[in-house]
């Protein structure tokens, strides 16, 4: 039996998973991200010549280094032949086969339902079909979102999608792998569902695409669905016109009066430290996307599209590792950094330093009751930064709803007096947190897991019930 070794390139900030798939000595890539030493790096320690890349579809959540990829290792770039772009590519289509070596071929399906004209890739040896790369097409226990090229088009696309993922599940044995791009914690996937490997035989049993018929499923997905990063809108463009190679060379230093100035102008001034520390000490006006989170999502789907970007960190590596996360999403090149603490951001002057409050549901409830702790002040307002599925299946009485990603546009909605911010873990209700001091509110933090307020007593209002 012949073995061919599938290697798995995650991308864990973004939810999305690449692939290199090899005989020992050439390999094949599926969906690479934008920062592609990684990918060279594994082909090295591999001993294996890359020549192969390959695409699924035009991808919404990242910028591809497919393209750079190819480019660099002299490769075949195999993208759909009806998609439009402005490079040069070997054109593939339904029922094409492309033999990568003599013990490795590539068979082209057409899955149409994430895209119009995403393929899949089914992985063959010479003994037989071993997996398929799936893309945003059949997920772990899901399938990719069928909305993401407009709301129109969201009907019809789930029923192609629902037809592909049958399509995949007649033509595959089911021990066949299955290696998608998305679906883990992709906003890509339709939903979300915790596993880490899976075969056409597992997705039978458990995926709603090849358990419901059409009509529950389409009507259960488009159900489902919540707002996406508001990125996503550019990153078609820029696959389509291809990106060029990444610049990860490090970023321009900024001293602390360029901060200060580049705060009292209104931008967005970053900071990457944990959300711990930056409640306990941070330079005021800075907001807190931390790297111990999806930062790049969240700042990315917040930030207005080309505003200048200023990352503070801890360490010359938190920056790097932040423009790394960036760049995956188009934003390549922040405008200025800063490292050390915010003592030094602040150039010693204390005044530009602040804290933020933080509390517990456990602290909200008694604060709520009239008895609050002696070191928080009673909230005139409990704002809840959910999106709009999590605050659908219940959400605390008497909170105020505005999803982190409107919360700048929506500042003047938060009504008067002190403000306490929850999210589901504490993370986003940071980031909200951070954007409601900046406008100069007093705000506490709830850095506390949702899950526990009903526990600590709080009333909760389930489904869609209001009162």
């Amino acid at each position: 039996m012949t073995t061919i070794h599938v290697e798995v390139v995650e991308t864990s900030s973004l939810g999305d998973r690449s692939y290199l798939a090899h005989d020992g000595q050439v390999a094949v890539v599926v969906d690479p991200q934008r920062d592609i030493d990684r990918v060279l790096a594994l082909a090295g320690r591999l001993g294996v010549r890359i020549t192969h890349v390959a695409e699924t579809h035009l991808h919404n959540d990242y910028v591809s280094g497919g393209l750079a990829l190819a480019k660099l290792t002299g490769a075949a770039y195999l993208v759909v032949a009806a998609e439009k772009v402005a490079f040069d590519r070997v054109p593939v289509a339904d029922g094409d086969e492309i033999t990568v070596s003599e013990r490795i071929r590539l068979g082209m399906v057409a899955t149409p339902g994430h895209t119009f004209h995403h393929v899949s890739y089914v992985l063959h040896s010479p003994d037989g079909p071993v997996g398929v790369f799936t893309g945003g097409s059949l997920l772990f226990g899901t399938t990719g979102r069928p909305d993401l090229l407009g709301k129109e088009h969201a009907e019809t696309l789930a029923r192609a999608q629902y037809a592909s993922a049958r399509r995949l599940a007649d033509l595959l044995p089911d021990g066949a792998q299955v290696w998608p791009t998305h679906g883990f914690g992709s906003f890509c996937s339709a939903t979300q569902f915790d596993a880490q490997a899976s075969t056409i035989g597992q997705e039978k049993t458990v995926n709603p695409a090849l358990r419901l018929e059409a009509d529950d499923f389409v009507a259960t997905i488009l159900a489902g669905l919540d707002a996406y990063p508001a990125y996503y809108a550019h990153m078609g463009v820029c696959n389509a016109a291809g990106a060029e190679l990444i610049d990860l060379t490090p970023v321009r230093r900024a001293e602390p009066r360029e901060l200060r100035e580049r705060i009292e102008a209104g931008e967005w001034v970053v900071d990457l430290r944990s959300r711990k520390a930056f409640a306990r000490r941070h330079l005021t006006g800075t907001l807190s996307f931390g790297l111990d989170g999806p930062m790049s999502t969240w700042l990315g789907w917040m930030v207005p599209w080309g505003a200048p970007i200023t990352l503070l960190g801890e360490s010359a590596e938190q920056v790097t590792v932040a423009q790394r996360e960036l760049a995956r999403i188009g934003i390549d090149r922040p405008a200025a950094a800063a490292t050390g603490d915010p003592e030094q951001w602040a150039g010693g002057d204390a005044a530009r330093l602040g804290e933020l409050t933080t509390a517990t549901f456990t602290e909200l409830a008694a604060a709520r009751a009239g008895r609050p702790p002696h070191r928080l002040p009673a909230p005139d307002v409990v704002l809840d930064v959910r999106m709009g599925n999590e605050w659908r299946e219940s959400h605390i009485d008497g909170a105020v709803h505005i999803p982190l990603p409107e919360l700048p546009g929506r500042l003047e909605e938060v009504p008067a007096g002190v403000v306490w911010v929850h999210c589901g873990s504490g993370y986003r209700a940071a980031a909200a947190a951070s954007l409601l001091a900046r406008a100069r509110r007093q705000v506490v933090h709830i850095d506390d897991d949702y899950a526990k307020a009903a526990d600590a007593g709080l009333p909760i209002v389930p489904g869609n019930q209001e009162k």
